[in-house]
């Protein structure tokens, strides 16, 4: 024990050198690299990814970290040596080749993805998509062969989360959502949105970005922003983040609000508490956790008219001419409008939920094999009809939109349906302690953050989900809360 927990600390902060650089490669590809420059980057990312699995499926550590539980153990190493060990059994399953590999694969997959989006071609990047499929089958037997694939893999971003439970849950969002998305289209009052069709200018844009920024709380000297083609957060460690956005100029509000949500992400990890620092519990508790920080940041503070009167002189200064003769108050109604559409990061709040539905129940389908990747496509655009209505016009704004299949990040969607309502519980709970409507007019985040820093930022991964929850809201999770958010805001807008 004499010497356990110190080397445990020698090995984690291993495991954190090759994650920055493994991080450090990624947010580069995605930003600033020659799209043609990828041959050279997966050979690195093949190497360093070996390394890392060799570090974590060392044949010595559960000698090792049973050496370190014979003694006495302060809360933070044991979940250090809990984390480890969760790591040990996950990662120690894989044969290392194939490990190491995947991480080429995805990274020829973001590169086929992106021209298969830009060429709206589906093809293109189905080959690799097949690939990514099969290792996912294959890896989620390795962990646990009793187990359905896509359980396994839920379970992977979302502690303890099954197929069963997320089919409960859209079950209950899809019968609240679906009747007021009716209630809305046929029977509600339209907010008046044609100024949005607009010639939004970049640099005016990018000026609101930085803005938005500052106003959030977030540092320029440790929290930079990028262009990229899908929006993201990238943490390197808590002095070091890295976000994205993606500017049109027919639509600043995708970047005012891609700004807005990964800026959540890039406070949850800013506020981590430096003792975790270099370990493996430096980072969100869970993918759920971390969109709820996101969602609660874009929506239940950044669609709030107290926080659109706050930036409202800023938005007109930037844009005199677009906003001429609109007021704060129609602002606010417009970005909030609710309309069945096609992009799910750009979708309002009531369809939301509906446009992750559409991506669990293509990843059920093609994780158990009932689905083959050519078909999905059109199994895509028949989700997409039945779901929200829509008819979908190209591969681009359909089954090509998001990266995250490309990542090979198959079980990660139903974190932000599970992170929008977490987000909306932790909302309530916090109205009831802060005048959250008088501090977002006034522009002070600051009592917003410690609130959240206080009862979830601090603790990265030290804490469960399931805890985290408990200690925001005082109660266990309820989606209620989120439902019952939707029908007031939206019966209040659209007056029904």
């Amino acid at each position: 024990m004499n010497d356990a927990m110190p080397r445990l600390r020698a090995l984690q902060k291993q495991m954190y050198a090759l994650q920055y650089a493994l991080n450090l490669i990624d947010y580069d590809a995605q930003t600033v690299a020659p799209k043609e420059g990828y041959a050279g980057r997966g050979e690195a990312l093949e190497v360093l990814t070996a390394s890392h699995y060799a570090l974590i499926a060392d044949p010595a550590l559960p000698a090792l970290l049973e050496s370190a539980r014979q003694g006495e153990l302060t809360p933070q190493q044991a979940a250090e040596l809990a984390e480890l060990q969760t790591q040990y059994d996950r990662l120690s399953r894989i044969p290392a080749a194939e490990y190491a590999a995947f991480a080429k694969l995805t990274n020829q997959a973001q590169n086929a993805w992106e021209k298969a989006k830009a060429a709206s071609d589906f093809s293109l990047f189905a080959p690799y998509l097949e690939q990514i499929v099969a290792a996912r089958r294959r890896f989620a037997a390795y962990f646990d062969p009793e187990k359905a694939p896509y359980d396994v893999w839920l379970d992977q971003f979302e502690k303890g989360l099954s197929m069963a439970q997320c089919d409960e849950f859209f079950a209950q969002l899809k019968g609240a959502l679906q009747p007021l998305v009716r209630r809305i289209v046929t029977g509600g009052k339209a907010p008046a949105a044609a100024f949005l069709q607009n010639t939004w200018p970049l640099e005016a844009q990018r000026a609101l970005s930085v803005y938005l920024m500052g106003l959030m709380g977030l540092d320029a000297g440790h929290c930079q922003l990028g262009e990229s083609e899908h929006p993201f957060t990238n943490e390197l460690y808590k002095g070091d983040v890295r976000i994205t956005t993606h500017y049109h100029e027919n639509d600043f509000l995708s970047s005012m609000y891609s700004v807005i949500h990964e800026g959540g992400h890039a406070l949850y990890e800013l506020h981590i508490a430096g003792r975790l620092a270099y370990t493996c519990l430096s980072g969100g508790a869970s993918m759920g956790l971390h969109e709820s920080q996101s969602r609660l940041y874009e929506n239940y503070l950044g669609r709030s008219l107290p926080f659109i009167r706050c930036i409202w002189p800023k938005l007109t200064k930037l844009f005199p001419n677009q906003l001429a003769g609109v007021s704060a108050e129609q602002f606010y109604r417009a970005v909030n409008q609710c309309r069945p559409s096609l992009i799910r990061t750009e979708a309002d709040e009531v369809t939301y939920c509906l446009h992750v539905m559409v991506r669990y129940e293509l990843e059920k389908r093609l994780l158990s094999g009932s689905l083959a990747v050519a078909d999905l496509p059109a199994a895509w655009n028949a989700q997409m009809k039945e779901l929200l209505g829509v008819d979908v016009p190209c591969d681009a704004q359909g089954v090509l939109q998001d990266i995250h299949w490309a990542c090979g990040d198959l079980g990660y969607f139903p974190s932000y349906a599970l992170g929008t309502a977490y987000g909306a519980q932790i909302m309530a709970k916090m109205r009831s302690e802060l005048d959250v409507d008088a501090l977002l007019e006034a522009g002070q985040f600051a009592p917003i953050n410690a609130w959240l820093e206080d009862r979830i930022w601090q603790y990265g991964k030290e804490k469960s989900p399931a805890w985290l929850l408990q200690n925001a809201c005082g109660v266990p999770f309820d989606p209620h809360y989120y439902t019952d958010y939707l029908v007031q805001k939206y019966s209040k807008i659209y007056e029904l």
